[in-house]
């Protein structure tokens, strides 16, 4: 194991919604208003970060049999993209809207950066965050590594402004649905995620453990979304990115280029937050696929 990492906080440039530019002013909410009157407003958001493929090697793959019932039953991005490579960088910017100076997969100090992001936006709002995380140790453990658990898929440790007892294990996510934050993020581990086992592990993995939750949204206002950290490195960083539930038009899907910025920005504005953290303030909500 790697000791723990300190990056520095300088400053990185402004994105857009092309995924190969840097990231956006670090720390800083926008000033730029939410546009949420098009988007709904679900009760409970669920985020499903997997690992290291292309748009390609999923959607239309007989491989992943259930992420594309997902598609058939709900809505793809068919231009959704990473920020950058590797994976750890990615994942801070779909938490935060910067990379917070991560530029490798380094575990990195707990708490190291104090900037905004979703769950800080939602617990200063009054609404309710939680991580679920596979393979954790127990519930707030800081630790880099643990079997197939790998704290470089779980950002929100590096963030002194979230509760470390809203990570959970992934054996802590509630069976009765309606007990689930507002917003959460679910980590499969690192086989589980597809990061070193297969498309068909990955997806059997989301099957199992998430489809009685994407049903259940079906009727009860709330969202499944499933996404990927960053692409095979073949593929322009282009990602498969999947949302399923209640206000999903089945079958449609979206042209539009959106990256990891867009889509926290997009969960920012469903879950009626009035700011925006980093780069996100200057993204766009995810339009043309809600019924």
């Amino acid at each position: 194991m790697s000791s723990p990492k300190v990056h520095s906080h300088r400053p990185l440039v402004a994105a857009g919604c092309a995924a190969a530019l840097a990231t956006g002013a670090l720390g800083l909410w926008s000033s730029v208003p939410a546009h949420a009157d098009t988007l709904p407003s679900p009760d409970h958001v669920v985020v499903v970060v997997m690992e290291n493929h292309a748009y390609g090697q999923i959607l239309g793959s007989s491989d992943a049999p259930y992420l594309n019932s997902l598609a058939s039953g709900g809505a793809t991005l068919t231009q959704s993209y990473g920020i950058t490579h590797p994976s750890q960088p990615n994942y801070y910017a779909l938490f935060s809207g910067d990379t917070q100076g991560v530029t490798d997969d380094s575990c990195v100090d707990t708490g190291f950066t104090s900037a905004p992001n979703l769950a800080s936006e939602l617990l200063n709002s009054g609404k309710s965050w939680g991580s679920y995380n596979e393979g954790l140790p127990s519930q707030g453990s800081t630790t880099c590594s643990s079997g197939d658990y790998a704290q470089k898929h779980a950002p929100w440790f590096g963030f002194d402004n979230v509760p470390t007892n809203t990570e959970h294990t992934f054996n802590q996510f509630p069976s009765d649905f309606s007990q689930l934050p507002k917003v959460s993020f679910v980590v499969p581990d690192l086989c589980d995620d597809m990061h070193d086992c297969s498309v068909g592990t990955g997806d059997s993995w989301v099957k199992d453990n998430l489809d009685s939750y994407a049903q259940w949204a079906k009727s009860h206002n709330s969202l499944l979304v499933v996404t990927y950290d960053e692409d095979d490195l073949n593929s322009g960083n282009q990602i498969p990115t999947l949302l399923y539930g209640q206000h999903v038009a089945p079958g449609s899907s979206s042209s539009s280029s959106y990256n990891h910025y867009d889509m926290l920005h997009t969960l920012e504005d469903l879950a009626g937050l009035n700011t925006h953290a980093g780069a996100s303030g200057g993204a766009s909500d995810i339009t043309g696929i809600w019924n």
